[in-house]
């Protein structure tokens, strides 16, 4: 099977400073790979580099086989890549149906959009005309995978998804992570919340000071973990 994303030899960073070194996983159709670390380590400007946000300096980035390397994210988006970034993705001065109405220029309708959003998450149908951010912190992160899942993305990008979330809310948004990749979507998960992730994830990989060192099942990588994160 062909990976839908790919990014071999990748070396990135910011100005002078060099954050991943040698960098290379695979993302197939239905996967969820989690990719774990410390703070620090590289996770998230590999999202970055995967996103199109930052070029990398070597390597490549490939998406259903196709090189696009250096391409810029309105093409990677294009291309079915969909990303949710830390502290969420919604304007929390729009309503919820203002916030999914936004998400029509992908092409669906906003009655689509709503029957999909509300089928998924129902309590936020009760929340339609309420402020965005007025909503709870995991009602947040609902709304902001609607409007991803509203480009009906063949790659996910998740960047700490329960960043400040009780743990009750992180389990029950990974129970929707879960069923997400069962319809075939290929997600990536950066997360801190290792344990949660590590139950629904196929694959997971450990990154420590911009290089990947370790990837393989979830019970493999639990062993190594405490380890990564204690140094």
């Amino acid at each position: 099977m062909r990976p839908l994303l790919s990014i071999q030899g990748i070396t990135a960073g910011y100005g002078e400073i060099s954050i991943l070194e040698n960098v290379s996983l695979e993302l197939f159709p239905g996967q969820i790979y989690a990719l774990l670390g410390p703070n620090g380590g590289g996770k998230s400007t590999t999202l970055k580099v995967c996103s199109g946000q930052l070029v990398p300096t070597k390597g490549e980035l490939m998406v259903a086989g196709k090189v696009m390397t250096g391409s810029e994210p309105n093409a990677l988006a294009r291309a079915g890549i969909c990303t949710i970034p830390e502290g969420k993705g919604i304007f929390p001065n729009l309503t919820v149906r203002e916030n999914l109405l936004m998400m029509t220029s992908s092409g669906a309708t906003i009655e689509e959009i709503e029957q999909a959003t509300y089928n998924r998450f129902p309590q936020l149908s009760s929340r339609r005309k309420q402020l965005a951010g007025t909503l709870s912190g995991g009602e947040q992160q609902m709304l902001a995978m609607s409007r991803a899942l509203s480009t009906d993305p063949a790659i996910l990008l998740l960047d700490e998804l329960s960043m400040g979330l009780a743990p009750l809310i992180v389990r029950q948004l990974y129970e929707i992570v879960q069923e997400i990749a069962e319809e075939g979507v290929a997600i990536l998960v950066v997360e801190q919340f290792a344990r949660t992730v590590l139950e629904i994830a196929s694959t997971a990989g450990i990154m420590t000071h911009g290089r990947l060192t370790k990837e393989g099942s979830p019970s493999e990588i639990q062993k190594d973990l405490k380890h990564a994160y204690l140094g």
